[in-house]
Parts: structure tokens; sequence; C-alpha cells
């Protein structure tokens, strides 16, 4: 019996690629909204905070920004896993049981969130620990993630971590390749929720100084911390100034620094489209150095294209729905109601 082959791509690797780039930078938005908000809500300081019905509204957004988070999540995690699905497969292998526990740290942050939510109309004393405890549940998520990603893209260390010990008990030990790529991820969301929450405070100084304050601090160090992060590519780093992504990684921080900018004079339209496009170009970037990581030792475009048009004009049009329904729930959420 020959069992059917599956080593193909449904459609041109460039397709995927931008498929990928889109779904994931979405995933990003979602994803820093979320975290990034919670960071910012958590630690931040102002005065009455959680008294504030602005800040209320933000944490009863929460539940629902899980929901859209895992929703954008799906769709970028199942582009990658269409290219190089050995090498997260290995990786995930390699962190088994940390991997499999996303599953029950997503649902016990998910809980909390819906706890902190409830807890408003309420107790509202116990919000800032069912917000400190879903903080926590997420941080793990971020972590687990940096790691068994930054694993999969060097194929000579889960071959040799799977090869001294089979348990699912492992971590990534090249410590440099998913630490400043972490800490980088935290510090971007916290800028994006700096922005979201600015941008929700837009009527209500206390929160909107908020907002810009992390905003402001949280850039300014995620572009530190990125820079240091470059430097510790080592041999990588010379292939990737030759690459067009080095431009793309200055396009990103000029953007972002014009994000600022307008976000301070209270453009906020303008402030969401600069920012967004500098995260598409971050995204790419990141895309860039996976194929720099895996030069010489896979190549996607050797997979062979078996088209399935059918299958990705559905997914084309039930993701412009979701994406219609998200923005359509969002602004009856947003919209002021008359009194």
């Amino acid at each position: 019996m020959n069992l059917p082959d599956y080593n193909f791509l449904p459609a041109p690797l460039w397709l995927v690629t931008i498929l990928h780039v889109v779904t994931l930078t979405l995933h990003f938005v979602a994803m820093n909204f979320l975290f990034g908000g919670l960071i910012v809500l958590v630690f931040g300081k102002m005065a009455n905070k959680w008294d504030d019905p602005t800040v209320s509204k933000f944490i009863r957004l929460f539940p629902s920004a899980v929901a859209a988070t895992v929703t954008l999540g799906v769709a970028p995690l199942l582009f990658v896993q269409l290219v190089y699905y050995r090498q997260v497969y290995a990786a995930t292998i390699v962190s088994g049981w940390f991997w499999l526990l996303l599953v029950g740290a997503v649902m016990i942050g998910y809980y909390f969130l819906y706890a902190s939510a409830f807890s408003i109309n309420g107790s509202r004393g116990r919000v800032p620990s069912f917000l400190g405890l879903a903080f926590l549940m997420l941080l793990y998520v971020s972590f687990v993630f940096s790691t068994v990603f930054s694993m999969g893209e060097r194929p000579d260390v889960y071959q040799a971590l799977y090869a001294a010990n089979q348990s699912g008990w492992v971590i990534n030990s090249d410590v440099g390749s998913w630490l400043f790529r972490w800490l980088h991820m935290i510090l971007g969301a916290v800028t994006v929720g700096g922005f979201f929450v600015g941008l929700l405070g837009k009527g209500n100084e206390p929160v909107y100084n908020l907002g810009k304050k992390f905003f402001l601090w949280g850039m300014m160090t995620t572009m530190i911390l990125g820079l240091v992060y470059l430097f510790t590519l080592g041999d990588y780093l010379l292939p990737l100034m030759r690459s067009v992504a080095i431009w793309l990684v200055v396009a990103a921080i000029v953007l972002s620094l014009a994000a600022l900018h307008f976000f301070f004079r209270r453009k906020f339209v303008a402030s969401a489209l600069l920012l967004f496009l500098s995260m598409v170009g971050m995204v790419v970037v990141r895309h860039t150095l996976r194929l720099i990581f895996l030069e010489g030792k896979f190549d996607p475009g050797t997979i062979p294209i078996v088209p399935q048009w059918s299958v990705f004009i559905m997914f084309l049009v039930f993701f412009v729905i979701a994406i219609g329904l998200v923005w359509y729930m969002l602004k009856l959420f947003l919209v002021e109601k008359p009194a």
C-alpha cells in the first residue's frame, strides 16, 4: 500500500508567504492589544486606576481579545507549518510537555480575564490579582513560543537536544537565540499596548497620558533591545545586512517614530496606520532571518507545488468576512452611546 505524498504546497510559495505575513501581523495586533494592554494596566501608575470607566472598558475587552488573538493565530501557524512543518514539529516534540501546557495556560489566563471583567462591577479589589495571574499565564505562553520557534530555526540545536533527552521536558538551551528575541517581543507588546490604552483613553486625560508614557518608553527600549538582538546574531548578521531586510528595519524604525509623532498630536488614524506598517516590516524581517538561519539546511523553494485553489479561495472569503465582523463588533463596543 502506497501512502499519499503530502510533501507539497497547495499554492505558490510567494502567496503562502504573503498570507503568512499578513495573518501573523494581524495576530500580533490582537496579541499586543491583549498582552501589552495587560502589562500597561497591571504595572502602570494612575490615581484611582481601578475605578476609572475607561480602564474598566479596557478590562471588559480582554476576554474578547483572547478569542481574537487565538483565532487570528490559527492561520499564521498553519501557513508556517505548510512550509516549515519538519522544523516546527521537531522543535515542539523536543519541548513537547511545555508545548502541551500552553492549552492549560491559555485557559487559566482566559478564566482570570473573565473574572476581572465580571469583578469590575463588584469586587474591584480582586481585579489587580486576577489581572496579575492572567499576565503570568500569558508570559508563559510568550516564553514557550519564543523558545520553540527559535529552536525550529536551528536544526543542529533540536537534533542535539533530542539525542540527549527525549522526555519532552527540554527547553532550548541556546539561550542567546531566544532571550533577546523574547524580550524584544514583550517590549514591542508594551509599545503597542500603550498605543491602544492611549487610543481608548483619548477622551480621558489620565488614561491617555498613561498610554502615551508606555508607548514612548516602550518604543525607545524596544529599539535599543532590537539593536542589541541584531548584534547577538553573530555570523548571521552579515547576510542580514546584505539583504533587503536591513532596509525594512530602518523603515520600521522611521515608521514607528512617525506613529509616535502623530500619536502625540492626537492624529490616531495616521498613527495606527504607520504603526501597523512598521509591524508588517518587522514580520518580514523576522521571516528573512528564518531563511538566513536555515540557509544550507532547508530551502522552501524546493517544495513541489500542487495548487488547490478552491481551498485558498474559501479561506480568503471567510477570512475577509471574519475581519469585517471583528471590525464591526469593535465599532459597536467602542462608539460612545448617547445617554
